[in-house]
């Protein structure tokens, strides 16, 4: 596989150096790409990143994940109007070892392979510097001039936000000793990112340059947005991350199941390891039947398998037909609580206590006295009559019967639906 190609027919280059594509075809190569620890997880905006370097060692070549230890501790103003927060050394170091767990679930790190994946940490050589041997050495590779003509810094000198400190001004040097450090001491000849990394990027390959005469090389990819050009990866509930103890399996799927045909057809090329074959077919059947949403499904289904697993994929399946399928019961005895509250949010919610149905409750009562889903007794005949009234996916035929604890699944949820399309949860506390 040739990368360069392979990210090209995926829409996933930006910009990239002269000469990249050469010294790829050359040998196998190195290459880095940063992530700043500022939570103990990713989400989705990291995802791009990921996916890169994952191309990059399927394609026989090195992959390094720099965590910024040092970086992070300062926070990078490229794309920001004002300064982070900035995090202690234990806080930094907790976040890059869950980080680290979550991407050897999906990147080759133990193999004895050449080309078998690294992990690094910038606070392990940036601790070692003090602030005058930093001045002296790294400080005088790069102008003032050459940092200032950066958009990162212009942007913000411009009046974007409130102005950048010397901390933040520092970044993009950081940044290219790391580069440089990499350079030396892994024969790191790329580093890759978001196209906002550009001008911290070639500051590397600059420094690179001028101190040691060597040639370095740099590769971005585009910002993703969403067809409607709002931010990718967040909700009115905030970020999708990757941990399943942030955002759910369920919620997870339903992020990817629900967007949009024309952002579909761009994520299931950037997102997944699909064939350009594979996907030119899905995306010919999905414009023949798109109310099959074919690539959605597609596209929800490798993209939770690969960030969790085949199991939850399944589990997040069957809690989506939940509300629309005809075999509740079964469908609800697979899911955790957790997960099914998550299903049923929105839902209007009803609660009974346990002694109150000791000895059962007629449904009518249940249903207009203690959970106020239907207005009246003769409106819920009238939708029983019809067959309109379901119970946990099963018609109800008599309007009195009696419900006690036995009828709740789990012993706790109750699932009433009235007509085809209003859904309410009674659950038993």
């Amino acid at each position: 596989m040739n990368f360069i190609n392979e990210l090209r027919w995926r829409g996933m280059i930006q910009d990239i150096m002269p000469g990249t594509e050469e010294q790829l075809a050359k040998e196998m190569t190195t290459a880095y790409l940063g992530i700043d620890p500022t939570a103990d997880s990713l989400h989705i905006g990291h995802l791009v990143g990921v996916m890169i370097l994952i191309h990059f060692q399927r394609c026989g070549h090195k992959p390094i994940f720099l965590i910024g230890g040092a970086t992070g501790m300062i926070g990078d103003p490229s794309g920001k109007s004002a300064e982070r927060n900035l995090l202690d050394e234990p806080t930094l170091r907790h976040n890059q070892e869950a980080i680290k767990r979550q991407l050897g679930k999906i990147i080759d790190f133990d193999s004895t392979s050449a080309n078998a994946a690294e992990m690094v940490n910038n606070y392990d050589w940036m601790s070692q510097w003090n602030f005058l041997e930093f001045c002296r050495s790294i400080g005088k590779m790069i102008t003032v001039n050459y940092m200032m003509a950066k958009d990162s810094v212009k942007k913000r000198l411009a009046g974007e936000g409130e102005g950048m400190s010397f901390t933040e001004f520092t970044y993009q040097l950081i940044q290219g000793y790391d580069f440089l450090h990499l350079y030396k001491e892994k024969n790191c000849k790329l580093q890759m990112g978001g196209s906002d990394q550009w001008g911290n990027i070639t500051t590397g390959t600059e420094m690179i340059r001028r101190s040691l005469a060597g040639e370095a090389f740099a590769l971005t990819c585009p910002l993703i947005k969403k067809a409607d050009g709002t931010k990718f990866g967040k909700t009115e509930s905030g970020n999708i991350w990757l941990s399943a103890e942030y955002t759910s399996p369920y919620k997870f799927y339903q992020f990817w199941l629900n967007v949009s045909d024309e952002d579909a057809e761009k994520y299931i090329k950037i997102f997944t390891l699909l064939d350009e074959q594979t996907i030119v077919e899905l995306i010919a059947a999905h414009s023949q039947a798109p109310h099959q949403r074919l690539l959605q499904k597609r596209l929800a289904e490798e993209v939770t398998v690969m960030i969790h697993s085949r199991e939850d994929y399944e589990t997040a399946v069957a809690a989506s037909g939940i509300l629309f399928g005809g075999n509740a019961v079964e469908l609800l005895a697979k899911v955790d609580e957790k997960t099914l509250l998550q299903v049923f949010e929105g839902v209007p919610q009803f609660e009974i206590s346990a002694p109150e149905l000791a000895d059962g409750i007629p449904f009518s009562t249940l249903v207009t006295e203690r959970a106020a889903i239907f207005a009246s007794k003769s409106e819920l005949r009238r939708l029983v009559q019809g067959g309109g009234v379901s119970l946990c996916g099963d018609k109800v035929a008599d309007a009195e019967m009696v419900v006690d604890s036995s009828r709740f699944i789990s012993g706790k949820f109750l699932l009433v639906q009235k007509g085809k399309k209003n859904n309410y949860l009674i659950v038993c506390r």
